[in-house]
């Protein structure tokens, strides 16, 4: 009767427990997003005394929208912008068609010269790329400073990324709806546009968000390459915060914090449904 009770006890607790994760694993999310999140609206949205040491604390007056109209009058914001649109659109697009394309022919060829092409391929993700030879190869071709240039570096490095993920996707898709294009006549360019590309969005839409995020937030590869001759987002927010514009002014900081993710939220929310429609259509075939 004892070990009947301390069964049911324990299958007891297992239940309560399994009922219970969902609720902890909300909650541990909520603090570890949500603590950073307040800490960047709350500074914000603070007067310059009260945010000289941020802290949780809220703001005795909510000065958000204001400091975000200083920051975008004083900050350059609008040139800093186009500056950024001007090297992520490019790079992520060329980044998707060409690493799209290459995961087709490395998943569809078996051999082995595919095999130690695709090893090749993703090696980037862990080789870390050289700086000071980068530098110096742009400055052999003339592309250093340049938006060709830091385009041009940018498909290099996230280009095993897109490998890697869209590789694994193309190998899930059966081999006889491209056969069926085929045999209607299709060529090679005409099936992976037709056929292959639409059936990509879900991972494509995954890949975008990542490579916008390391793009748009890039400061190290763009400082050393276009050296400030391109304004964009981050390296703009550097040198006015080295420049004494924003020195102390830590609401001021913030405030060009938020606006510089809001783009990068925009395109989170249409490439999550990009995901959403791409798997159920999926789904529904």
């Amino acid at each position: 009767m004892n070990a009947v009770t301390s069964r049911g006890t324990r299958l007891s607790d297992a239940s309560i427990w399994r009922r219970l994760q969902p609720f902890c694993a909300i909650a541990l999310v909520a603090v570890l997003i949500g603590i950073p999140l307040w800490l960047v609206v709350a500074t914000a949205a603070k007067s310059q005394g009260e945010a000289l040491t941020p802290n949780l604390s809220p703001p005795s007056h909510w000065r958000l929208f204001h400091n975000l109209a200083e920051v975008w009058h004083q900050g350059r914001i609008p040139t800093a912008f186009f500056g950024s649109l001007l090297v992520v659109v490019p790079s992520v697009v060329g980044v998707l068609v060409l690493g799209s394309m290459a995961a087709w022919i490395l998943a569809r060829r078996a051999t082995r010269l595919t095999a130690m092409l695709y090893a090749l391929g993703i090696s980037g993700i862990v080789l870390p790329p050289a700086v000071v030879t980068l530098v110096l190869l742009l400055r052999q071709l003339g592309l250093a400073g340049s938006a060709v240039g830091m385009i041009g570096v940018y498909m290099g490095i996230y280009l095993s990324t897109v490998i890697f993920f869209v590789t694994g996707f193309v190998r899930t898709i059966p081999a006889s709806l491209e056969e069926a294009a085929q045999i209607d006549g299709a060529g090679p360019v005409r099936v992976f546009v037709r056929v292959v590309l639409p059936l990509l969005r879900p991972v494509l839409a995954t890949a975008t968000i990542l490579i916008c995020l390391y793009v748009w937030n890039d400061v190290f590869y763009a400082f050393f390459v276009i050296g400030g001759r391109i304004d964009t987002l981050p390296l703009n927010l550097f040198q006015v915060a080295s420049a004494g514009l924003y020195l102390n002014n830590w609401h001021l900081i913030f405030a060009y914090v938020i606006l510089m993710s809001l783009p990068l939220i925009a395109v989170f929310a249409v490439a999550q449904r990009k995901i959403i429609s791409g798997i159920t259509s999926g789904a529904v075939k």
